[in-house]
């Protein structure tokens, strides 16, 4: 694929010699290879589009690396990966050994923070302002924010802090009226009504500037600063909340017009204090498609690029679809259920149930913690709120599920989507830390289903048999439609067997999506006439130890394999592992879990098969240890 713009850029450096037509040509270029790559490898699409303008505005302006600049979340990123020297790269971003879909700054020296998780990125700058202000370095700062990650708390708390600021740092705030699902507190009806306080900054800066010449008395300079602020109530109310912080706030303004961009980055690069600039952007920019439904186009599987994408009906349900009908199911027999998330209505299947109960449906825009706590006063009321948030995302909030909702064994269900390996969305975004922070938490009760059944008999379970705070970890993808005439009720703390073979030499036990893997290597076990027996654990915590001991009772069981999705420490292989110790069974224990280590980004089953978790590499170690 050739271009006429783009070829040319060698170096960054090569971007700011380029005229105003060339830097337009270039953003269609650009545009154009986001959209044919990620056509085929699926990644965070819309939100990219709708920042290339501003991406090369940055690039023109200012001198990266040196200078500094953090993407908030990272899901924009795309452009600006292509124009600092990974352009022949981004045909792989996000497959295994590619590039990731978010900065890295072992990726590249571009990359100044890692980003994944929202509202991080005016405390990360504001870090950087300070350290280097305290060693007299000289370069600038910029952080880029969405308007629905302004909606985080953390946000809040750096632009609190920020107003001690003495020096150059500069905000962009990108205001598309989305986080991923649309935007719609109270924070975003307020950006709606920001306009440009231009005339305002003009006549303080002139007012200020002739009140440090003036020998005014007191007083006078006084009924002046008075002034100032009349002026400012009359032409920027709605900016006010910057203002009032000490931050110079500037827009709202086009974030597709490069050359008011640059002009006004110019103006803010130079200024001795901090700076918010309002950009106005459209989510899916310059792919029609993408600007017509950009919750649809904000994280998308490759896709047919001319048509859009290619909707499969007869695909089968994933876990979040069979989440999403039987809770419109049972909120239709009970008024007492409600639901909330975080800004991720679609991606958490909530969306019909918010047209079918908006009453009983809260969106609380990307606060995970604020969720948290919101669900444990309702809890308190007799409600029975459903948190339905990411396995990644959950960790933000992990002080409000011990303080706020555990400690008062307060009835709160978790309804924890993406746990264990997500696949290419990486490090970030992997939901494998989920049953070790939770299973510490006194009160907590933990599952996983092995299957879409066992999902639907957990939430009944949940909602109706347990007391306290509760929560269920399922992953991302595909529901497992198989063992379904395998259907134990539900019962507190037990597991299920599922196989107890009398002449097993192998015993299984396996959570959630590793009990079809269970399932796998039994099979091809069975080839090689070794025999397996299988429990399905169903509860993460409390575990059912009793169903090992029964399992066990055939003595010829001489290797207990452990299966889970989730890292070692604190993983439920650790407890079998330490029960069989301390009861004196004499049988090796094999655990198989995930590193304690961060995971890079990759297909899920590639991932599995690197990291030794997928049946052909469990049967490898298994024969091993049988001699075969």
């Amino acid at each position: 694929m050739g271009f006429s713009t783009l070829d040319k850029i060698k170096s960054t450096d090569d971007i700011k010699s380029l005229s105003l037509n060339e830097l337009n040509e270039l953003a269609a270029e650009v545009r154009e290879v986001i959209i044919d790559s990620i056509s085929k490898n699926g990644g965070h699409l819309a939100s990219s589009l709708g920042v290339v303008e501003l991406t090369i505005a940055l690039l023109s302006t200012y001198n990266f690396p040196l200078d500094k600049v953090i993407w908030d979340v990272g899901h924009q990123s795309y452009a600006y990966k292509i124009l600092t020297d990974r352009k022949d790269a981004f045909n792989y971003i996000r497959s295994y050994g590619g590039i990731s879909g978010f900065p890295k700054r072992k990726e590249s020296p571009y990359d100044s923070f890692d980003t994944g998780h929202s509202s991080t990125s005016i405390s990360a700058g504001l870090g950087m302002c300070e350290a280097r202000d305290l060693k007299h370095e000289d370069f600038k700062v910029v952080s880029v924010i969405g308007d629905g990650a302004l909606t985080g708390g953390m946000a809040f708390e750096a632009l609190n802090n920020l107003s001690n600021l003495k020096s150059n740092f500069v905000i962009i705030l990108n205001d598309n009226e989305m986080s991923i699902s649309k935007s719609n507190g109270g924070l975003s009806k307020a950006l709606l009504g920001l306009r440009s306080s231009t005339r305002y900054g003009d006549i303080k800066n002139a007012l200020k500037n002739e009140l440090e010449k003036s020998s005014f008395g007191l007083l006078v300079k006084g009924i002046l600063i008075r002034l100032i602020n009349i002026i400012k109530q009359f032409i920027a109310t709605e900016g006010m909340i910057f203002e009032d912080l000490n931050i110079n706030y500037v827009g709202p303004i086009d974030g597709h017009n490069i050359k008011v961009l640059k002009d006004v980055l110019e103006t803010a690069k130079n200024s001795s204090e901090p700076v918010l600039i309002h950009v106005k952007t459209t989510k899916g920019k310059g792919y029609a498609p993408a600007e017509k439904s950009p919750t649809l186009y904000h994280g998308v599987s490759p896709f047919d690029k001319e048509k859009g994408i290619i909707v499969d009906d007869n695909a089968p349900p994933t876990y979040t679809d069979v989440f999403s009908k039987k809770l419109i199911s049972l909120a239709k027999n009970d008024a007492n259920i409600v639901a909330i998330t975080a800004a991720m209505a679609d991606g958490t299947g909530l969306a019909e149930f918010s047209k079918i109960f908006p009453d009983r449906f809260f969106d609380v825009e990307i606060a995970e913690q604020h969720a948290v706590t919101f669900a444990a006063g309702l809890a308190t009321r007799g409600i029975i709120p459903l948190v339905c948030i990411y396995s990644s995302f959950l960790q933000r909030a992990f002080d409000q599920i011990i303080h706020d909702v555990a400690l008062q064994n307060l009835h709160v269900v978790f309804m924890i989507d993406r746990a264990g390996l997500v696949g290419a969305d990486g490090e970030t975004h992997q939901g494998i830390f989920d049953i070790s922070f939770l299973k510490m938490i006194p009160n907590m009760t933990i599952l996983a289903p092995k299957n879409d059944h066992e999902l639907q008999d957990m939430m009944d379970f949940a909602i109706y048999k347990v007391s306290g705070p509760v929560a269920i970890r399922y992953p991302r993808g595909k529901a497992n439609l198989s063992l379904h005439d395998q259907r134990e009720p539900i019962t507190y703390g037990k597991a299920e067997i599922l196989f107890n073979e009398k002449d097993a030499s192998v015993g299984i036990f396996a959570i959630g999506s590793m009990v079809s893997t269970a399932m796998h290597i039994k099979e091809k076990l069975a080839k090689k006439d070794i025999a397996v027996s299988i429990i399905n654990a169903r509860f993460a915590k409390p575990i059912d130890f009793d169903s090992i001991k029964e399992v066990l009772k055939n003595k010829k069981i001489k290797t207990l394999l452990v299966l889970e999705e989730n890292v070692k420490s604190g993983g439920i292989g650790q407890d079998v592992e330490n029960y069989i110790f301390d009861n004196g069974y004499d049988i090796t224990v094999k655990l198989f879990s995930l590193p304690d280590a961060y995971v890079e980004h990759g297909s899920v089953d590639k991932l599995r098969e690197i990291l030794h978790i997928n049946s052909d590499s469990i049967i490898k170690e298994v024969l091993s240890s049988l001699s075969f």
